[in-house]
């Protein structure tokens, strides 16, 4: 019949077909892509999450580092350390990480760590920057104003402790991460960075942080 192939030819054709080895490379690219496009998507993510971990880490130290820092000289005392100082420092912390959307997606804790009458630790005074609405793991504004019973802050065995006339900048860093590609797949997590330092020079530390004309104060 017209339009039909013999047996004889049709093996012919299923032996050269069989025995045919072009464009072999071809088909196992085709093969192995989704596989090389999931690892290359997951390698993506671990080095951002690395990146992310290491830039959020640097965020608290240089918070802790401007609030350590910043104060306003008085000629009637120690220098003040005013809402425009944390504005400042809040300021600068804004700009290291603009990309991130860190005020919708994190929150920065700056606290200072100090003694209170009875020489027991005391959270004095308390700012925040970012929308969520997360807290200090180890309290808020006012915590252990009286007693010993505040063990100090630091997730550590023996927690951090400020010496008597001294101040502690604690800084706690949150984040709402969410992986880039695998979004559906990983489920977002919160990543938390700490970091501390003591205040450099003389602060009127009894004052806390002194008000500023016009600008209202970042409590937590």
């Amino acid at each position: 019949m017209t339009g039909t192939r013999s047996p004889s030819r049709l093996r012919r054709l299923c032996a050269r077909l069989w025995h045919d080895r072009g464009a072999t490379t071809v088909v196992e690219m085709a093969v192995s892509m989704p596989l090389l496009m999931g690892l290359a998507l997951v390698g993506t993510d671990v080095v951002n999450l690395a990146i992310l971990h290491m830039r959020l880490n640097q965020l608290a130290i240089t918070v802790a580092d401007n609030a350590s820092r910043a104060k306003q000289a008085s000629a009637t005392g120690a220098p003040q350390f005013r809402e425009y100082d944390v504005n400042q420092v809040f300021t600068g912390a804004s700009l290291s990480v603009e990309d991130l959307d860190f005020p919708n997606n994190g929150r920065v804790i700056v606290s200072s760590l100090e003694q209170n009458a009875s020489t027991g630790q005391w959270i004095h005074w308390q700012r925040c920057w970012g929308k969520n609405t997360w807290v200090s793991r180890y309290g808020v504004q006012g915590t252990g104003a009286t007693g010993t019973g505040f063990a100090g802050m630091g997730q550590t065995t023996v927690p951090m402790q400020a010496e008597a006339n001294s101040a502690i900048m604690f800084v706690e860093v949150a984040y709402n991460y969410s992986p880039m590609f695998l979004n559906g797949v990983v489920t977002g997590t919160v990543i938390r960075k700490e970091a501390a330092l003591y205040v450099r020079d003389d602060r009127d530390l009894a004052k806390g942080v002194v008000a500023t004309a016009g600008l209202a104060a970042a409590t937590c």
